[in-house]
């Protein structure tokens, strides 16, 4: 009966410390009895493996591959997503927009000018946005044009950033015109208009950026085709592309390519983009690690949410 009594007493102590986070004077207060009691009921919760204490050695991996990660690439902040097996595509998705919608709604400052490119990543931190507070000074743009084919409305640049805006009950000013047009003095008469001027002068004043970044190794999906259609994809292979960001097409080492689309795209300069306070990059899977990794050798980031896998990736050159 005894025995029966200290077991209870042992599961109430340990209940009381573990889950309601109480202090060792506290339980003893509350049981009447004294502290250094507590202390060795503790030590026999323990022993009797009442209580199992186990350090999660997988969560200190991805610690140290962000730490890694951030120190080789000289990064402001690295943010993994925990390897989980059997994770789809789309949960990985939905867990990078938590993370980068957290770490934006913790840096963002009165008066900001943020842009935001296109893209199942970017939509994906619209929609997992939940601020803590109201930033009415901001203003939010999209860094380029709109798509060449029909792309899903989600996740076009001008529906993020209206959604973004929306929910920080901020400012958003959108971009009216497509990202490629049909010829260099046609993207000339689009840029002079009083409209596309206001847009590209907030391009000059960005304080943060948040960016996909694109492969051509997944050039024949379908968000690729229904921004850029057919047209680009024999090209790709030609000029060495690695991968893009906001259209502006770059190399394995990071410098930006001359495409023959580069006269006609309508897009942020990416002189722009590293003079942002930040500028981050949402990416993640295999077939964009060559892209990922140009992108943070060249500092076109300097901020970077992705998974622990790609980011394992990253560490191997």
């Amino acid at each position: 009966m005894e025995e029966r009594k200290e077991i209870n007493t042992l599961y109430q102590v340990a209940e009381m410390y573990y889950e309601q986070d109480m202090t060792q004077s506290e339980i003893a207060k509350e049981l009447g009895i004294y502290r250094t009691t507590i202390s060795r009921m503790l030590k026999k919760i323990r022993e009797k493996e009442i209580v199992q204490i186990r350090i999660n050695y997988d969560a200190f991996k991805e610690v140290t591959i962000g730490r890694k990660l951030k120190e080789k690439y000289q990064l402001k902040e690295v943010i993994l997503i925990p390897e989980k097996k059997g994770a789809s595509s789309d949960q990985n998705l939905k867990a990078m927009g938590q993370a980068c919608a957290k770490f934006l709604d913790g840096v963002v400052k009165t008066d900001d000018v943020i842009g935001f490119s296109w893209g199942t990543s970017l939509a994906a931190v619209a929609e997992e946005l939940n601020p803590q507070r109201t930033q009415e000074g901001i203003m939010c743009v999209p860094l380029i044009g709109g798509p060449d084919g029909k792309l899903e409305s989600r996740y076009h640049a001008n529906t993020i950033v209206y959604e973004i805006a929306k929910k920080w009950k901020g400012n958003s000013k959108l971009v009216d015109v497509p990202a490629i047009v049909q010829s260099e003095a046609l993207k000339e008469a689009l840029m002079d208009s009083e409209h596309f001027r206001e847009v590209e002068d907030l391009w000059g004043k960005l304080t943060i950026a948040i960016v996909g970044i694109g492969s051509p190794l997944i050039s024949d999906g379908p968000n690729w085709l229904a921004f850029y259609g057919e047209r680009f994809q024999g090209e790709m292979e030609k000029s060495k592309v690695a991968g893009d960001i906001c259209s502006n097409f770059f190399d394995k080492s990071g410098k930006t390519l001359d495409t023959r689309l580069s006269n006609r795209t309508i897009s942020v300069d990416m002189n722009d983009l590293h003079k942002a306070r930040y500028t981050i990059g949402v990416a993640e899977s295999k077939e964009k690690v060559e892209a990922i990794r140009a992108a943070l050798v060249s500092g076109h980031l300097n901020v970077l949410v992705t998974t622990e896998e790609t980011a394992s990736e990253l560490m191997n050159d």
